[in-house]
């Protein structure tokens, strides 16, 4: 073959196989961009076909993520905080403590740096009273609004635990004994008296001791429908990453997660048939939500990736997590924080629940040192680590 002969056809040969790397490399990212794949001709070769099943699309970065109470919320706020940091996003971050002056309706004003230093910001994961006006002013007009329910059965039997120290639940023994004559313990002009009472409906900024109308019902409901894109729901953690990674077109890294905020089983409280039944009743606004927005998430997986796919996606998720937990987790598991060495890493306790948190493993190799960091810092300490980070933002910024 001429090609090959002789010296000067050293640079030819060179020549010749940059085309076909840059070809390959080409051909490579025209499938990604375009979602295609190829499809055999036989001996005729490939034809490149468009996957119509794939719809091509950018990471979403203007969140506004509604934290309710005790619903695996913090959870998620550890998986905002991280992709914040990872993509350089600007976050919304409150003047003082780390929530926005609750349980007041948010402000515009409980925002740290606003309006001097940034006029809209990326992310906004706070707990907050949702009031949609002084949240518009702060986040852009394409944010993409979410939160997440849980039963208020559950909600009610962790609040009870986690927020022992508040009147309205030391007075009694047991949740039973609470839930027997609630209105002898709540008081609806007491601080934080939503937290004993349809929490959830607070959290999103209506009156937790409105009347259980048909009427009005429905028509909260619907502007929670209009207003927020997804609602999650905790019972189905694992789909709920799903639906989330798939609404905001992030990578399966995004959203895997450790639990945070968490209880030892010895704190948790089984209740009878009869006080299930009564906290459904007491918490009627909380329960007709959550009931709500439990139909709307399976016909959203169902009209949407459909359950056999959800599965699969499941899967990819806990096998991740599982191997995460094994690379970063001293003993594989949460611990008390009597076992917790590092002050940085142990969770704050409250009432008369066993928060736990984790331990992480000594000697990682340097190219988990950060994911694992972050994904076990509990909420205060990585509330610090955001304001640091919003601090530098700032320094460059002037």
């Amino acid at each position: 073959m001429k090609f090959f002969r002789g010296k000067r056809s050293i640079p030819k040969i060179i020549l010749y196989l940059s085309y076909v790397i840059l070809g390959c490399v080409l051909m490579d990212q025209i499938l990604l961009m375009s979602k295609t794949y190829l499809r055999s001709l036989g001996n005729q070769g490939f034809q490149i076909v468009p996957d119509l099943n794939v719809t091509p699309c950018h990471p979403v970065t203007n969140v506004m993520f509604l934290k309710t109470h005790k619903t695996g919320s913090s959870t998620v706020l550890n998986i905002m905080y991280r992709f914040i940091e990872n993509h350089h996003l600007t976050v919304a971050l409150p003047v003082k403590g780390n929530i926005f002056n609750y349980p007041w309706p948010f402000k515009a004003a409980y925002v740290n740096g606003f309006p001097d230093i940034w006029q809209k910001y990326n992310m906004m994961c706070n707990h907050l009273m949702f009031n949609l006006i002084e949240v518009q002013k702060v986040m852009p007009n394409n944010t993409f609004y979410f939160s997440i329910l849980r039963n208020p059965v559950s909600l009610l039997e962790s609040s009870y635990t986690y927020f022992k120290i508040l009147p309205f639940f030391v007075k009694s023994e047991t949740l039973d004994q609470f839930l027997a004559s609630p209105d002898s313990y709540y008081k609806p002009n007491e601080m934080y008296h939503m937290l004993a009472k349809n929490t959830m409906w607070y959290d999103f900024g209506y009156d937790n001791s409105a009347e259980d109308r048909e009427d009005y019902v429905h028509s909260v409901l619907d502007e929670i429908e209009q207003r927020f894109q997804l609602l999650l729901i905790a019972e189905y953690f694992d789909e709920s990453m799903i639906l989330l990674k798939n609404a905001l077109c992030w990578d399966l890294e995004d959203v895997v997660y450790f639990k945070h905020n968490f209880r030892s089983q010895d704190t948790i409280q089984n209740l009878t048939q009869e006080s299930r039944e009564r906290a459904k009743q007491w918490f009627s606004l909380d329960w007709k939500l959550y009931q709500h927005f439990n139909r709307t998430f399976w016909k959203r997986i169902q009209d949407t990736i459909g359950l056999e796919n959800m599965q699969k996606e499941v899967k990819k998720l806990q096998a991740r997590q599982k191997e995460l937990m094994t690379i970063c987790i001293q003993k594989g598991r949460g611990s008390y924080i009597n076992e917790i060495k590092d002050q940085e890493f142990k969770p704050l306790q409250s009432g008369s629940a066993h928060i736990l948190g984790y331990e992480l493993k000594p000697q990682l190799d340097i190219k988990y040192m950060k994911i694992c960091h972050r994904m076990i810092l509990p909420e205060f300490s990585h509330l610090s680590l955001m304001k640091a980070y919003q601090l530098s933002q700032i320094r460059r910024k002037l």
